[in-house]
C-alpha cells in the first residue's frame, strides 16, 4: 500500500511517499517555481579535498557544496561540464 501527502511550504514542495509493502518512505523536494529555467547553470570553479580524498566542490557562484549535493544538482542539470558516474565501489561522483 502506498501512501502520498503533500505539503507546501515557503514557496517549496515537499511529496512524502510511505510504501508500507517495503516499509520505505521517499521524501522529494521540488521549488513550486520552475528554477532551472530562470536560473543559469553554475560549473565547479574548485575542488575541496580532506586528506586527499574529495569532500565537495566550489561552484562558479561561490557556493560550496558537498561532494553528493554535487552529484544531485548533477542529475537535476544544474551543473554545466560534468556527468555523474559511478565508482567500482558503488559510489556515485562527479566526471568532466
Amino acid at each position: 500500500m502506498e501512501d502520498k501527502y503533500n505539503v507546501s511550504s515557503m514557496g517549496l514542495t515537499y511529496d512524502f511517499i510511505h510504501n508500507a509493502a517495503v516499509a520505505n518512505t521517499d521524501i522529494k523536494l521540488s521549488d513550486n517555481e520552475d528554477s532551472q529555467s530562470n536560473v543559469e547553470k553554475s560549473s565547479i570553479k574548485a575542488i575541496i579535498k580532506h586528506s586527499g580524498e574529495i569532500t565537495g566542490y566550489e561552484l562558479s557562484n561561490g557556493e560550496r557544496i558537498t561532494k553528493e549535493r554535487g552529484v544531485e544538482l548533477a542529475k537535476d542539470g544544474a551543473i554545466s561540464g560534468v556527468s555523474v558516474s559511478t565508482s567500482r565501489k558503488g559510489e556515485e561522483y562527479l566526471r568532466a
